[in-house]
């Protein structure tokens, strides 16, 4: 064998020794940072997890403490009384133009079948509700005199 021939052979191993050599450490390099980033990523989702179950937690919780001794009771505050036409304003949605067939302001025919069966069943129907009216004509805050007068006032508009 030659030199130049023991050179070239001597060269292919050296060089698919080197390839072999560096195969094997990348595959070394990329198993270790795939195992250290699983690791990071594992200790930064628990830590995001535990983030978001505090953050989660502070802005459902309460805004202040309730405490029964430092709570003074409020005034008593009596509502003005309203007059017939300003209880009316909650009633007009639907008695100024029929809604859900309620009987409409200024139609005399209509009041005078409901006048019919007592001015006591008026209010009591009124008050409590009938059909499709919800009680109150819907508006918990009027008072039943507040209601009275609203009925008074409608069937005054309405002879």
């Amino acid at each position: 064998m030659s030199d130049e021939q023991m050179n070239d052979s001597t060269f292919g191993r050296l060089f698919i020794i080197m390839i072999i050599a560096m195969t094997i450490m990348t595959v070394i390099i990329v198993a270790l940072a795939i195992w250290a980033a699983s690791d990071v990523n594992s200790r930064l989702d628990e830590r995001s997890s535990l983030e978001n179950t505090n953050a989660v937690a502070e802005r459902i919780s309460p805004v202040g403490q309730f405490s029964a001794t430092t709570v003074a009771a409020a005034p008593a505050v009596a509502a003005a009384p309203l007059s017939g036409e300003q209880a009316y304003a909650s009633c007009a949605a639907c008695h100024a133009n029929g809604t859900l067939n309620a009987p409409i302001v200024g139609d005399q025919a209509a009041w005078s079948q409901r006048l019919a069966k007592g001015i006591e069943t008026l209010y009591t129907n009124a008050i409590g509700g009938i059909g499709s009216m919800p009680a109150k004509g819907g508006n918990s805050a009027l008072s039943d005199d507040d209601v009275r007068k609203a009925v008074d006032y409608m069937l005054e508009q309405s002879k």
